[in-house]
Order: C-alpha cells, then structure tokens, then sequence
C-alpha cells in the first residue's frame, strides 16, 4: 500500500509542476502579446510559482519526468529574459 501512496504522490507532484508551468506558459505569452507592466508582473509571479512547483517536485523518484519539468521551465524562464530584454 505504501508504494501505491508515494506513487500517487509523485504524480500529484509532476502534474502540479507541469499545470504551473502550463499557467506561467500562457502568462508569457500573453506579456509577449500585450507587453504593458501588468502582464509582465503577472507572467514573472506565475513563473516564479512554476518554479516553487518544480522544487517541490525536485524528491520524486522518476527523474527522467524531473528532468523534462526542469527543461520546461527553463524554456520559460529564457523567453520571459527574452521579453524583458526587449
């Protein structure tokens, strides 16, 4: 029964980081559209979010899952620089 609990939490892990990740996706992209202060606040909280996410799910034992959350973000994190760069 353990191993069926801890898997279980590693999924609700690895789909909380990637539904933050999806969100701070979106809010980029719309700073990118509409690039004013607002949107760009927005798109860095929702990715520092994201961020805090992708720590929490830094003791899961699939790394290979840990690993494509953390190119994801960092994905995100270069087009936010790019945005604000500009």
């Amino acid at each position: 029964m353990k191993n069926n609990i801890s898997s279980t939490q590693t999924q609700n892990s690895i789909s909380q980081a990637q539904q933050s990740i999806e969100h701070a996706h979106h809010a980029i992209r719309q700073a990118q559209s509409h690039p004013n202060p607002e949107t760009i606040e927005h798109a860095q909280n929702s990715l520092a979010k994201a961020e805090h996410s992708v720590q929490q799910a830094a003791n899961i034992d699939n790394e290979a899952a840990y690993q494509l959350l953390r190119e994801d973000l960092a994905q995100e994190i270069e087009a936010l620089q790019q945005l604000k760069s500009h």
